[in-house]
Formats: C-alpha cells, structure tokens, sequence
C-alpha cells in the first residue's frame, strides 16, 4: 500500500471537501439492479453479490478516513492504508463508485495501485492497470452496482474540489450521478454573447456570424457539414466549427436555437429555445465539462439548469421543476459540395468561429470506439455505426441504420416506420411524417442512441 504524499493539485485539496460531513447512515438507494442480458455477461462476466442498507458504525469510520481525512492531510499514510483494508474487506461493491471518482483525479501511481487493487477486490474482479479507471467504470456501468447511501453527497464534494463552478450542477433532479464523469476540460460558465473564447473550456459560439456560400471560399466540397433548415431558412455549420465550439445559440427563420455537437457521439442536434411555457427565459446552452456514457452533458448558463443533451429534457434546477421539454428540427449530416447544390442560398459559419483549429476526432481520436466509459452496448450494431434516429408520435424511438437506408432510398424504396418515412435531403437523411413537416432528426453512433433509448427499435430488423 502506498505511503506517498500527493494528490493532484487544480484545487482537488480545497477546503470545502475537507470539510464535508458524511451521513452514511441514510436510507439505501431505491435503485433496483436490472436483470442482465446475455451479452452483458458474456462481456463483463457475472456481477458481484451487492448488499443493501447503511454502512456499519466502523466502515462508515474507515470511508472517512481514506477517502476525506486523507484529502484534509494532503496525504496517504498508515492510516488511510488500513482504513482502505477494511472497505475492502467489507466485500461491498457500492463503495467502488467512489472509488471511480476518485481514481478520475487522483494521479500519484502508488495511490492510484492501492484503489485500483481495492476495487478489483471489491468486484471480484482481475482489472488491469492501465486505464483502471475506465475498465473499473465500464463494469460499474454495465453490471448496473447501485450507488452508495448518500452517494450525490460525496460524489458533488469531489468534483467541486476540482472546478469549484460545478457546485450548482450538481443537485438532485432526474439525472443518474453514477454515469456522470469529468471529460477532461472545464466549465464554460461564460456570460450570453462573450466573445472572448480564451478560456480553459469548450467555448460555446453565440449568434456566430455567417456568410454566402458563395464566400465561403476556405470550405472544401468534402467538407462535413451539419446542415439546418427552419421556416425556409437553411444554415451549413461545419464539423471544423462544431469540432471546437460544441455548442452553438443561434438564430435561423424566425427561431432561435441551441445546437450541440458531441463530438464523442458524432452527434449534432438542434434544439427550439424559444416559444417556451409562460415564465421560461430562452435556455443559453454550454458545456459543462462533464460526460455521461460518453455523451457531453449540457446545461443553461442562466438557471444552471443540466438537460440531457440526447433527449432535450431538462433534467435538474428550475427549468426540471417546469418539466421542461425541448423540442428538435431535423440535423442533416452531408458533404458541403452536396448541401451547397441543393441549398444555393445558404447561409454558413466564417472560419474565423474554428479559432484557427482543424481537428478531425472521428477519424483520428475516435476512430477506435469510445474513448470514455460507456459500460454495455446493444450488440444490434457496431458501436459506431451510424444511425438516423427520431421518436415517433407515440413516442417510441427507432433507429435507421444509415448507410442501408441511403442505399435503399436511392434505389427508390420506401422507408417508413409508424408515422416517420425517411427522405433523401442534400445528401444526407432526414425524418418527415405523411405531409412531409420535419420530424427532427438527426444522425449519431449506435452505442450513444442505442444507450439513451434502450428499448429502440431497428431497421432494418
């Protein structure tokens, strides 16, 4: 076990983890374990046995020894080495979600070791050494281990000791905190219209400025472009742009939008933030830093308000309480070349709004499936398959595989499923109903659809 001093710094040793109290003793979590499929088990092998109810009087002593004195001493030692001796002999599984968060910061090897041995212990499970974190949390994910007594307690205490701006994001509200990670780069809780994108952040671009396709002369016909339309308007926002930005609060035929872009997911949606319920101020979309299953998790800058970024819904602060529900216009992934033919009079983002950046994660960073934990993923698919997806009007969704559907569409097939028929549209595909009025949707991999609706259907099946 180590005895090494150090914990990373960007402020994961502040004073107000140090002075967290923890209430152990609450009622367990009313979350119920699933019964596992096949493929999950095949994978991941079988879960450990995980009991139910508080921590006894003594673990609940040795969880805080190692997992809070040890951060207010700014140091590992004998203490905390005994302390995690008998979380792990407790044999309780529920302790290795804390165990995930901490390995998310915690950068020292020896202590880095000392979690990872523990929790492989408490999974009953050989977990390699590199990458711990990840493999420790895919099992997590996918063997669905339910969360510790008063786990969003201690989970909010260790992620604000990192980045202090996240202590009203995290709060109770329709959201699974076990699934929630850090992605890697900070908060952007930068006011509506900045313009400064010098921050250490994904820096949302608010009404980004625009030219003809005509001038739009540093775009290449292959290009990747996410093209929108709305009341006779369309608009080209390419992948250069959304690569860096992730989030863009727009204006286009007379609406205004939120557009995430999650790189992870090769997922651009489009969102209507206006023409809200009574009371409800247009939601400013941004990035907050923070992942679940691989998926970038947004939030209104105004109410810190989290939405799920995949299903729109506000999902905790003021704008959950109002239930709100946004909804989409359909996104349409295509080349520039195709989408500029068809829709000459397009508008499209400058290049200034790439910071001078031309990344390409899908075929570079991504190209090897996801690179954050996601736990299991529906076997119907490849991982990164893409999919066309839309929820139909009696609100099951259902995914097209792409690449079959433009085959089929261009042989002259029709594809329809429940209200919902495909189109050919600049290139791309896009949902419509039986009058053609847009269904939005929009494209994305299998793993990130497939998670955020379990119960998709498929085409074809």
């Amino acid at each position: 076990m180590p005895t090494a001093t150090g914990f990373p710094s960007r402020g994961f040793l502040l004073a107000s983890f140090v002075a967290l109290s923890l209430s152990w003793s609450a009622v367990p979590s009313a979350q119920e374990a699933r019964v596992l499929p096949d493929y999950v088990i095949d994978a991941f092998g079988a879960p450990p046995a995980t009991p139910a109810g508080p921590l006894s009087g003594s673990l609940r002593s040795a969880v805080q020894v190692a997992f809070v004195d040890s951060l207010k001493q700014k140091a590992w030692g004998p203490d905390q080495n005994l302390a995690l001796e008998e979380i792990t002999a407790s044999g309780d599984p529920r302790l290795v979600w804390i165990i995930s968060d901490l390995l998310r910061f915690v950068s020292e090897p020896g202590i880095n070791a000392a979690l990872t041995r523990s929790a492989s212990s408490l999974l009953d499970k050989k977990l390699p050494r590199r990458n711990s974190w990840g493999a420790i949390t895919d099992h997590l994910i996918a063997w669905d281990i339910p969360a510790p007594p008063d786990y969003l307690s201690v989970k909010r205490a260790i992620f604000t000791s990192v980045i202090p701006g996240w202590d009203r994001i995290f709060a109770e509200g329709g959201i699974d905190w076990r699934l929630v990670s850090w992605g890697g780069v900070m908060i952007d809780d930068r006011a509506y219209g900045t313009t400064d994108s010098t921050c250490n952040c994904i820096p949302a671009a608010d009404n980004p400025e625009v030219s003809s396709a005509e001038e739009a002369i540093w775009l290449k016909d292959s290009d990747i472009v996410f093209g929108v339309e709305v009341n006779g308007e369309y608009r080209a926002y390419p992948r250069r742009i959304m690569e860096v930005r992730e989030m863009v609060n727009d204006t286009l035929g007379g609406r205004d939008l939120g557009i995430p872009y999650c790189t992870l997911c090769g997922s651009a949606q489009a969102y209507f933030t206006d023409q809200l319920p009574a009371g409800i101020e247009r939601p400013v979309l941004r990035t907050s830093g923070l992942l679940i299953r691989s998926n970038k998790v947004m939030y209104d800058v105004n109410t810190y308000s989290v939405f799920d970024t995949f299903l729109g819904k506000a999902v905790t602060g003021p704008l959950a309480k109002r239930n709100l529900q946004l909804k989409q216009a359909s996104v349409v992934t295509t080349d520039w070349g195709t989408w500029k033919r068809a829709h000459p009079e397009t508008t499209v983002l400058v290049e200034a709004l790439a910071l001078g950046r031309n990344f390409d994660f899908r075929n570079g960073r991504d190209a090897n499936g996801p690179i954050f934990p996601v736990g299991d993923v529906d076997p119907r698919l490849p991982v990164h398959e893409d999919v066309i997806g839309v929820v139909t009007a009696s609100g099951k969704p259902v995914a097209f595989q792409r690449s079959k559907a433009i085959a089929a569409l261009k042989r002259g097939s029709r594809i329809s499923y429940e209200n919902v028929r495909l189109q050919l549209e600049a290139g791309g595909v896009k949902a419509v109903d039986a009058n053609g009025s847009d269904l939005g949707s929009h494209q994305a991999f299998w793993f990130a659809w497939s998670q955020f609706h379990p119960q998709t259907a498929l085409w074809p099946n």
